[in-house]
Order: structure tokens, then sequence, then C-alpha cells
């Protein structure tokens, strides 16, 4: 029998609003102090080898704002194409481009527009050119199916309403064999209704 995931009342658009502005703060003010970590700190307390982002623009490393370690996981290997759902400032995006190398292709999607220009920025700085950063949404991916040979996200499931529809997204967008990896919050205990309906507690 097949668990039925609880629906908060809550306005996607009025979410998808609350996250934008948060996350546009992010981008803008990395150092501003937030109800969450952010930057090398908390690259450092989620376990990346910093030899990962040592070559990584310092304004992307500031707005990452992730809450796991997608490399943790598992590989990502030469020559191979990753989607990154939620990308962000490109953290963890820039990362997988040097991974993959030049051979394979990094895509992040993200829908917050100062988090794609940094992200676009820090690329190009990099002289990144096998990744790119465009517009789009964790539940409904521009992409055509059995695209990617994995699908890295951090700190993004959360933040989305419909959790099972988001997760068949992905994985319609994965080759198969291909890996989800991600990082993000579990919870031991239900969320209350009052809770899942207090929308400040989604935005991060």
């Amino acid at each position: 029998m097949t668990a039925q995931q609880p629906v908060p009342k809550i306005s996607l658009d009025q979410l998808r609003l609350e996250i934008k502005k948060e996350y546009t703060n992010v981008a803008l003010d990395p150092n501003k102090g937030y109800h969450f970590h952010t930057g090398r700190r908390l690259a450092s307390l989620l376990g990346y080898d910093e030899k990962l982002y040592a070559d990584l623009p310092e304004s992307n490393i500031a707005s990452f704002a992730g809450t796991g370690n997608p490399f943790s996981v598992g590989a990502l290997n030469p020559g191979e194409t990753i989607v990154d759902v939620g990308s962000g400032a490109g953290f963890d995006s820039l990362i997988a481009s040097r991974l993959v190398g030049a051979s394979g292709r990094v895509i992040g999607f993200d829908m917050t527009a100062e988090m794609l220009n940094k992200a676009r920025a820090g690329a190009a700085a990099m002289g990144a050119t096998n990744v790119e950063f465009r517009e789009g949404l964790a539940e409904s991916l521009p992409l055509p199916d059995n695209y990617a040979d994995a699908v890295i996200s951090n700190g993004v499931l959360n933040l989305t309403l419909d959790k099972t529809a988001t997760l068949r997204e992905w994985l319609r967008v994965l080759k198969p064999g291909g890996r989800l990896q991600a990082g993000d919050i579990l919870v031991e205990h239900a969320v209350p209704a009052s809770a899942m309906d207090d929308i400040s507690l989604w935005t991060g």
C-alpha cells in the first residue's frame, strides 16, 4: 500500500515568489546572515573536499546554500551528461563541469534570475564551456526523456510542494541506469499541518 503525500494549503505561485525573494538575497548579499548556512563554512560542514572547489570564483562559493553533498553519493565520470536541478549560484554545477571534463556536459536549472546571472558569470570566469545555466523549474524540466547520466540536486526537493511528481520528473530525464545524487532535508517525525501551511518555513 502506498502512503499518500500530504498536500499543504499553499499557493504554488506564492511559494515560488517567496523562494525567489530569499535566494535573490543570497545571490546579491551572501554575507547578510540567514537562518541557514552559506559559503565556505557550509561546504566544510557538508564534507566537501576543498580540492573540488579550490578554483571556483569566490562569488560562486559565497552564495552556495545547499543542504547536502551530492558528490559524496557517487562519482561523476568524464564524458557524462549531468543535470543540476536548482543550481543556484552554480557551486555544484561548476564542480561537476570539472569532473566530467571537456567531453562531458552540465546543465544547471534555476528559477532565480540573480542566481543564474551569478552562475553564468562564474562559468565565464573559469572558461568552463561545458556547462550552461538555464531558467527552469524543478517540477518541469525543459529536457527530453532519457537525457542525463546523472541528476544532481542540493536542497531543492524540500522546496517543492509535490515531491512525488518532482521525483518522477527527475526520473524522466535520466537515462536507463542513470543516477540521482541528491542532498536534502529529511525529517524523522510527521510535520504538523500548521507547520506545513506556514510559507515562511518553506523558503530555506
